[in-house]
């Protein structure tokens, strides 16, 4: 614990002007224990989850284990998920000692962001609900933890960051490998100029990043889920179980595979915002190009990956590197640093480590978004950092989709290709707007 405080306070110091980001006093980013990751008592925080998941039941049991947060509702258009949740919120309520108390359970979540007695909410539902979700709960004055990817789209993002800052909510993105000691410790040397100027900077998302068509066999719709709320705007599509992978509560049965809504382009942005929206974000917070972007990006072929270049010169490329990890490695003029969950590495002695990474853990990121609720500030990653990532991850796509390089600018965030600005959004079904 020590030994993580001290590096913890020399990262606040170095990091807080160059990212202009919170860092978290006094935490240790070892794996989770049964003690409470946050020691202070504040003020309660009453949360309701929209999506219950799987991604969800994680989220659940780090919140709850923050002194003076409740968790007071739960959304799902799927029953038993409902079912689920409430039984896990008091299951943790009984193995902490506390008071059991069934959280309100709902189907359609805008009733959930009618309940006064909801503060924030968590969401953690398929990629094409995050804004018209999050723009929801902005209207309704909710705090939000909003999973990453940000958006299903860019005009999404656009309206979201609109949202946040008109309704003066507190929003937090759940890219959580910034609260991690080594993805710190690489941005830091990378902003300080440890590194010397950067020429390059490889990104590995996963083989094959790029979502397809969706391909799946039409299945008889298990009972209990409203298949038409869980499309929501997206066009129809036939019922998979891969999609909303089917659990059972006795015996107790839980996912044993993330929903495959992810793979696919009418659902999800596949590995490009899936592992994207973490290490594209690393990418681009050590290249200090936070609330910035890219200016071209060339789709990938037999002969060079996909490829994204910066108004300041720098390339980042879309690659698999040395084990073959997600994660990212610098190359500057004077070595490189390569960086993923769990590890990290430097070809400049003075700039290891002074012991191996701790096992990862996202907990501490959980407690900056209550922090910050309670201190009315920005989070480590607040909309505009998020929008940004999602932005890079998305033109990606876009890129690989027209097969040819395509222009961007990040400030008036549209492209001189007219193309490109038609892949911004597509057309909501089902009577949704997108305001």
């Amino acid at each position: 614990m020590s030994a993580s405080f001290s590096r913890r306070k020399f990262l606040g110091a170095s990091l807080l002007t160059s990212a202009g980001i919170s860092i978290l006093p006094g935490l240790s980013f070892a794996s989770a224990a049964p003690a409470p990751l946050f020691q202070v008592a504040h003020e309660r925080v009453r949360l309701g989850f929209i999506g219950v998941g799987r991604q969800a039941m994680g989220l659940l049991n780090n919140f709850m284990r923050i002194p003076g947060v409740e968790v007071v509702a739960g959304a799902d258009v799927y029953a038993i998920k409902r079912e689920r949740f409430a039984l896990r919120v008091q299951k943790n309520l009984t193995e902490a000692g506390k008071t059991v108390t069934a959280p309100k359970l709902y189907e359609d979540y805008r009733e959930l962001l009618q309940d006064p007695n909801v503060d924030a909410v968590v969401i953690a539902s398929p990629d094409h609900w995050h804004a018209l979700m999050a723009i929801h709960a902005c209207k309704a004055k909710k705090d939000i933890y909003l999973e990453k990817p940000l958006t299903f789209t860019i005009e999404e993002g656009q309206l979201l960051v609109k949202a946040v800052r008109e309704n003066g909510v507190v929003l937090a993105v759940g890219s959580m490998q910034r609260a991690a000691v080594n993805f710190q410790t690489a941005a830091m040397h990378v902003q300080r100029g440890q590194l010397g100027k950067i020429s390059q900077v490889l990104v590995h998302v996963g083989d094959n990043p790029h979502p397809k068509p969706y391909d799946l066999s039409a299945q008889p719709i298990p009972e209990g889920l409203n298949w038409e709320k869980w499309l929501g705007p997206i066009p129809s599509l036939a019922f998979n179980d891969l999609l909303n992978p089917s659990i059972s509560l006795n015996p107790e049965k839980n996912e044993t595979a993330w929903g495959a809504w992810r793979w696919f382009k009418e659902t999800g942005g596949g590995l490009m915002t899936d592992w994207g929206a973490h290490m594209i974000d690393v990418a681009q917070w050590g290249l200090s190009k936070d609330r910035n972007g890219p200016t071209t990006i060339i789709p990938g072929s037999t002969d060079q990956p996909l490829t994204y270049h910066y108004a300041d010169g720098v390339e980042m490329m879309i690659t698999k590197f040395d084990e073959g990890r997600q994660g990212v490695k610098f190359i500057g003029e004077k070595g490189w640093i390569k960086v993923s969950r769990g590890n990290y590495d430097t070809s400049i002695s003075e700039l290891q480590l002074d012991k191996a990474p701790e096992n990862f853990s996202f907990g501490a990121h959980h407690v900056d978004f209550i922090d910050c609720i309670r201190k009315r500030k920005d989070p480590i990653v607040p909309v505009e950092i998020g929008h940004s990532t999602c932005t890079a991850c998305t033109l990606g796509n876009i890129a690989h989709e027209l097969g040819r390089p395509v222009t961007w600018n990040p400030q008036t965030q549209l492209s001189t290709d007219a193309a490109v600005n038609a892949k911004l959004h597509y057309a909501y079904e089902r009577g949704y707007q997108l305001s």
